[in-house]
């Protein structure tokens, strides 16, 4: 697969580095073409360098691995090359006291799909910090890490869900991307209480069997 990343950041680097792994085609765009070569030296393998045209240009599917407040206007600059294509919206917007900045309007994957119309956005990889997609791959207690998708075009999540399990994970279906904010409403909420509390947030659901309440319970019975 041809793999164009917008950005040169954490995320950028954590997730390029599994897709390059798995052979895929990846190019590195950013608008210092400097830090691209760097980061693909760094991934090596089939990694190459590029402006964030180029890149956007080459991929089947390109991440947007670019803080909120600018993915909107670098997708509205690039709406042309990205038109018909795959994008994945990894960022959160969440500001000061793990507040999140967009209570009163879109999604920031919304705003990402509003900028480039035609362009098919996937809300994932977002629920965890840059050293956990630096994992390889990323189990816990035996178990693989598992990934909410959120997106409204079948052909491009399973093509998500591909480079999901590419990364060593699980992809799970999330819905439409109308869900993509409660998604970024629970990586407000996870950060807040990981960072700010000091909780377990993972303790705080029950295992599945128990999700919906006890199931050996007759009905009518309290």
């Amino acid at each position: 697969m041809r793999i164009g990343v917008l950005g040169t950041g954490n995320m950028a680097e954590a997730l390029a580095a599994h897709w390059v792994r798995a052979g895929h085609n990846v190019v590195v765009g950013g608008r210092d073409v400097r830090k691209a070569e760097r980061l693909a030296t760094r991934l090596g393998g089939s990694a190459k360098p590029a402006g964030l045209r180029a890149a956007a240009e080459f991929g089947q599917v390109v991440l947007a691995a670019l803080p909120f407040g600018v993915g909107a206007s670098v997708v509205r600059e690039l709406r042309a090359p990205l038109h018909g294509k795959v994008l994945i919206d990894c960022s959160n917007p969440i500001g000061p006291g793990f507040q999140l900045l967009t209570q009163s309007g879109l999604s920031a994957a919304r705003q990402l799909a509003a900028a480039a119309p035609g362009t098919h956005v996937v809300k994932g990889f977002n629920l965890c910090h840059e050293d956990v997609w630096r994992m390889s791959p990323p189990v816990f207690d035996g178990r693989p890490l598992a990934v909410p998708v959120c997106g409204d075009d079948e052909t491009a999540l399973a093509l998500v869900h591909q480079l999901v399990r590419h990364a060593g994970c699980e992809p799970v279906a999330g819905g439409g991307l109308e869900r993509a904010g409660l998604l970024e409403a629970t990586a407000a909420l996870f950060i807040g209480l990981w960072v700010g509390e000091g909780a377990d947030a993972q303790a705080i659901a029950p295992p599945l069997a128990y999700a919906a309440g006890p199931r050996d319970v007759e009905p009518g019975v309290a």
